[in-house]
């Protein structure tokens, strides 16, 4: 089992990730937040939604509906105007997601 620190200092690698030039590694940092679950990623991976790259968008979109969190209802909703059609899906797919979790 790892130790509350080790997660912390994974945690904190991934929100940092986030911020880097690469778009690849913030989509890498988005899906391993999503697939962590861990809801203190919510803020910055609400902030990952108006990226200027669209496979992060994607991503953290997926990543939100993973979390489940429903402070990310109301942004996920301005993501369905986004251009990119796969965005839009990845966005009402994740809002279907957080209310599926929100209503069990």
């Amino acid at each position: 089992m790892m130790k509350e620190s080790e997660t912390d200092e994974e945690f904190r690698f991934f929100i940092d990730m986030l911020s880097s030039p690469d778009w690849d590694r913030r989509y890498k940092a988005a899906q391993a937040l999503g697939v962590r679950a861990d809801d203190r990623a919510v803020d910055p991976l609400i902030r990952s939604l108006k990226d200027e790259d669209w496979r992060v968008r994607q991503k953290a979109a997926w990543a939100l509906g993973n979390i489940g969190d429903p402070r990310a209802l109301q942004p996920l909703r301005r993501l369905m105007q986004d251009p990119y059609d796969g965005v839009q899906d990845m966005a009402r797919q994740a809002e279907e997601m957080i209310r599926r979790k929100m209503y069990r």
